[in-house]
């Protein structure tokens, strides 16, 4: 972690409601126990904490992940129910982060009072000796000078910050509540006060996107010099407006044009000097995200907050998605658990393999020893290749993983 940076010292600290006593916590603990069993596996150290913040200011159209409008009369009891979640956690779990991402929904729509409140307290409540990287997600219209000192100066490490793209045409067919302008002046800001670890998010393939936009919102990005840039094809999600949309016929999806984007980006963003190391992220030398990494590489994480979703060792389990029930729940004492599932060491091989094949340093070729055929067909076929004793897909085969790992499911 690089030095924090000083922050107004005249934050003001949002108060929440008391902490749950040893008996509601107790109580909490006894309802998870119920809920889930688990393994003689999940005895190591948890070193991987998603917590999920579901609060927008506005609604994209095309987002799947769940939110809800902000509420301000329900954020500061939301907060002091993240932190009891965590403490329930703790009772059950050895928690020793690595890695610890805010996710939305937007956390930076948070109050900053209310973020340094719950910032402080997952620094009081974990052992942070073994903390590499602690990334939080930001909206460009919610950044302000304010804020981001106090992010740095809390310890936050890494921003992800969802530009999406340079157009303000396109930022106002995806429902964005930032212009062009705002996103350049929230990165330049954050740069300001100290964060040397950026992510920006991108999306190509957009309704009426062209690939003369697509290639200016890259050259606008390898000019600001990000340490990590996020490039995703949209995808037509159901429950969301677009996937109706859609549905209806008023946007299509041209797999051709997709490839003509996603080409464009390897190429624009590899000669920028950004090693791709996963299908949808690029990153400077040493910039690769620790914490999503961990995800692909198959490692324990544990998930709070509504919708939150956690695994550990053979056991997979998802909070409720919806922020009132989830607070209900951990003021009555109950687990925020909404439903749990039994993995099978078939599925963790699958899941190991879907995902590590998107990654540069592809899959260990002991993992498809079942699948020599497969693997012949798409080597030959140029879409897969053997360096090292791993598999991994070639540049043709990127612009094809899904159909790729289909073939080992």
């Amino acid at each position: 972690m690089g030095n924090p940076a000083n922050h107004n010292s005249g934050t003001t600290q949002t108060r929440c409601a008391g902490h749950f006593d040893e008996t509601q916590i107790q109580k909490m603990v006894s309802a998870a126990a119920d809920a889930l069993e688990f393994s003689a596996e999940a005895v190591s150290p948890i070193r991987h904490l998603y917590v999920h913040i579901p609060f927008c200011a506005r609604i994209c159209p095309y987002c799947a992940f769940y939110k809800d409008l902000l509420d301000r009369s329900q954020t500061s009891r939301f907060c002091e129910a993240i932190l009891s979640d965590l403490d329930l956690l703790r009772t059950r779990f050895a928690i020793l982060p690595e890695t610890i991402y805010f996710g939305g929904g937007t956390p930076t729509a948070l109050t900053t009072g209310q973020l340094e409140f719950l910032l402080k307290r997952f620094a009081q409540h974990l052992d942070l000796s073994s903390l590499q990287e602690w990334t939080i997600e930001a909206n460009p219209g919610s950044v302000s000078a304010r804020k981001a000192g106090l992010l740095r100066s809390l310890g936050i490490t890494r921003i992800s910050l969802g530009v999406q793209s340079w157009n303000d045409d396109l930022l106002k067919l995806l429902g964005r509540e930032h212009n062009a302008r705002q996103a350049e002046e929230s990165f330049r800001l954050l740069r300001a006060v100290g964060f040397s670890n950026i992510n920006v998010d991108l999306m190509f393939g957009l309704p009426g996107q062209t690939i003369d936009q697509w290639k200016l919102t890259l050259e606008k990005t390898t000019a600001l010099q990000p340490d990590h840039i996020s490039a995703y094809c949209l995808t037509y999600e159901e429950d969301t407006e677009f996937f109706l949309r859609h549905a209806r016929g008023e946007f299509r999806q041209d797999v051709d044009s997709d490839a003509e984007f996603f080409e464009l980006a390897m190429s624009t963003l590899e000669n920028a000097g950004y090693e791709h190391y996963e299908i949808s992220n690029y990153a400077r030398p040493g910039f690769a995200s620790v914490h999503n990494h961990a995800y692909w590489l198959g490692k324990d994480y544990l998930g709070i907050g509504p919708s939150a979703v956690s695994t550990v060792g053979m056991q997979r389990w998802q909070n409720v998605c919806d922020y009132r029930a989830y607070i209900d729940r951990m003021f009555a004492g109950h687990s925020p658990s909404a439903s749990t599932e039994t993995l099978t060491h078939e599925m963790k091989r699958t899941e190991r393999i879907a995902l590590s094949l998107r990654t540069s340093d592809g899959v260990p070729a002991s993992e498809l020893k079942g699948f020599t055929q497969q693997t012949n067909e798409l080597i030959a076929l140029k879409l897969l290749r053997k360096s090292n004793g791993n598999l991994m897909l070639t540049r043709k085969g990127k612009a094809l993983a899904d159909s790729v790992a289909e073939a080992f499911l």
